[in-house]
């Protein structure tokens, strides 16, 4: 049997990923899908403990990719604000492993095939997969996946769905989640004759985070939003 730590969405915020790193059992590899920078205040620190970290291997999100094209013209003004600061903020070297992340990713472990993107199959960096989503939506995003585990993330919020055969997971978000609950979510993914599933939450000190928001000019908004989950 093979552990697998599944997260995503970790948006700058080191206090968040060093808590869930922290908190996760020992396991075999760690899957992440997408998003390392944005919304927070520390990309360079997130960006390096992603690199150093030899057991995670990570697909980008619009997030990322917006910083490296220097495009922000898609996100709200708040957003849009905090990625121009990043482009000015990131190192070259940090800028640089951004740039060699896969918009998608395939691995196999213990004979199960995993597909890794931010958004859908179809639209591997922009579509959210709620987890409200309809069957018939979900046949039209996952088409010509035939991977038996999908993982995904994007919209911050947790999901857990078995659909024609295929596990499909959202670990919500590391960094910024949005389903009201301010805790770092992430999953733990155990393979072996059977799938399973554990979601977990660990709490961080989000009032430092909020503070190194506030000093470095960032949108007030962004730094409220981590302390309702929303």
């Amino acid at each position: 049997m093979k552990k697998i730590g599944i997260i995503a969405d970790l948006h700058a915020n080191l206090h968040a990923i060093d808590a869930v790193l922290e908190d996760m059992p020992e396991v075999d590899r760690i899957i992440c899908a997408g998003d390392l920078v944005g919304y927070g205040p520390e990309p360079n620190e997130v960006l390096e403990r992603i690199n150093e970290e030899k057991k995670i291997i990570s697909v980008k999100g619009n997030h990322d990719q917006a910083v490296l094209d220097k495009n922000t013209s898609s996100f709200d003004k708040e957003s849009a604000e905090t990625l121009k600061w990043t482009i000015e903020e990131l190192k070259k070297k940090n800028l640089n492993f951004l740039k060699n992340l896969p918009e998608k990713l395939t691995v196999n472990e213990e004979g199960y095939e995993i597909f890794t993107a931010h958004g859908t199959p179809r639209k591997p960096l922009k579509e959210p997969l709620f987890p409200g989503t309809s069957n018939r939506a979900l046949v039209r995003m996952t088409l010509g996946t035939e991977a038996d585990l999908i993982i995904l993330g994007h919209t911050h919020v947790p999901l857990d769905r078995r659909f024609q055969g295929k596990l499909i997971i959202n670990p919500g978000a590391v960094g910024q989640p949005r389903d009201r609950n301010p805790d770092a979510s992430y999953m733990v993914l155990e393979l072996g004759t059977e799938k399973k599933i554990t979601h977990k939450r660990v709490s961080y000190d989000i009032k430092e985070t909020r503070q190194k928001m506030k000093d470095k000019g960032l949108p007030e908004k962004l730094a409220m939003r981590l302390q309702l989950g929303w």
